[in-house]
């Protein structure tokens, strides 16, 4: 009697779990059933955004779907700024280390492009402007895994835009686009893309190249804005496009894969306006991948950036957002030249719906024209009505998203029309 008493007890305990784990697995499939109803309120499921590419370069971007930054992290510059500062910048800004699962980690939620912002004027071992080749050696492992994974990947020049405020231009300072200053900084740019080049020549298609990263008058009054009238930012335009010009050469002399890779090129500040300028020009290139016109779009400034009051995205967003993704198209999509939007995304203003309108909007009027965008993320999430750079979407260290409404959001509008 008592073997079967047993019996029956362990009968009744599994019986139980099995009906606690059924129990479980419903509720999960509920809240599952819950939150896609949630994200389909923010994509309009009717909308055309499909997209037709016209060639090689179109179709990689069109490819690259939808991205995110390791932001704070590669780019991150320590105060005092030395000439070769270590690996312990990956750090600086408050960010953990990259790990593998981090990168396994956004593949697994649906991410297929990163962006890999990376600082190298505090990187160099003498004065012969040699990367350090332990920074150099972090890279490429960072694109490695991501390469592992499938990934598409863009690695770029980002903070070396020096500070006109610090005076005393020279070697170890970056770049800066004036007549004054531009001896100097074509020979650090140069030097950067040819060892970057060499490094990385042999790597797929998957791999980008985007030449600079808001490049500008730093420190200028007219830092973030273009007037023709200007002489200043007519010098700067024409500066620029040298530097583009030298860099995209650079590139395609190192050979390998690099003499046909996707290069995106900015304009200055890598602003959609001062893309839009009849001023700028791309560089020469005749490569069959060709180029990308980079450009940033905290659009518009008074929702996604800005200032107090800008919680709610209005009718008057949307129309300011489907003026330029318009222009975009009508100068380089149209004429076969893509657009890759390096860097968007809303600060949280505690509107976590608005914010989902929001990315629902932008990234299904990017996708109609063929663009991929790659939200920032400097991982800071905490909600602020007053702070401007509140970019943290993913939890680097739990491998989830911070905000999967949000997320969840962008990648279906991603993919509608695919």
């Amino acid at each position: 009697m008592k073997k079967f008493a047993k019996v029956l007890i362990a009968i009744a305990v599994l019986f139980s779990f099995v009906s606690c784990a059924s129990k479980e697995a419903k509720k999960a499939a509920d809240e599952a059933r819950q939150h896609e109803l949630l994200v389909n309120q923010f994509v309009d499921l009717t909308y055309d955004s499909s997209f037709t590419p016209q060639n090689r370069a179109q179709e990689i971007v069109y490819d690259m779907q939808f991205g995110w930054n390791l932001g704070n992290t590669f780019d991150a510059l320590p105060w005092n700024d030395p000439l070769n500062a270590g690996n312990d910048t990956e750090k600086a800004w408050g960010q953990p280390i990259t790990s593998m699962e981090m990168i396994k980690g956004l593949k697994a939620l649906g991410i297929n492009t990163i962006r890999i912002p990376i600082s190298w004027h505090n990187h160099l071992e003498d004065e012969n402007y040699t990367i350090s080749r332990a920074w150099m050696g972090r890279i490429q492992q960072i694109v490695d895994w991501a390469c592992e994974e499938d990934m598409y990947v863009i690695i770029n020049i980002h903070h070396d835009n020096y500070d006109s405020k610090k005076k005393n231009f020279g070697f170890g300072k970056g770049f800066y686009p004036t007549e004054e200053c531009k001896d100097e900084s074509l020979k650090f740019l140069t030097s950067v893309w040819r060892q970057v080049s060499e490094t990385f020549k042999d790597y797929s298609d998957k791999l980008v190249f985007e030449v600079l990263n808001e490049p500008r008058l730093q420190g200028d009054k007219h830092e973030w804005n273009y007037y023709p009238s200007c002489a200043s930012c007519k010098e700067a335009m024409n500066v620029l496009m040298e530097f583009n010009q030298a860099c995209l050469d650079t590139i395609r002399a190192s050979g390998g894969n690099n003499a046909n890779r996707l290069v995106m090129i900015p304009s200055l500040a890598a602003s959609p306006d001062h893309a839009l300028h009849a001023d700028f020009k791309l560089p020469v290139d005749s490569a069959e991948n060709g180029l990308a016109v980079s450009v940033h779009m905290y659009t518009p400034y008074q929702f996604a950036m800005g200032v107090p009051g800008g919680e709610v995205f209005t009718e008057s967003h949307k129309g300011n957002l489907t003026s330029y993704f318009n222009r975009l198209n009508e100068k380089f999509i149209s004429k076969g030249i893509p657009v890759v939007i390096g860097e968007m995304g809303a600060t949280n203003k505690d509107n976590l719906e608005d914010r989902a309108a929001w990315f629902g909007f932008f990234v299904q009027r990017a996708r109609k024209y063929g663009m991929t965008a790659c939200v920032w993320d400097n991982g800071v999430a905490e909600p602020s009505k007053t702070e401007s750079e509140k970019y943290g979407y993913y939890n680097r260290l739990r491998q989830e998203w911070y905000f999967p409404l949000l997320m969840d959001v962008a990648l279906k509008a991603s993919s509608i029309g695919n």
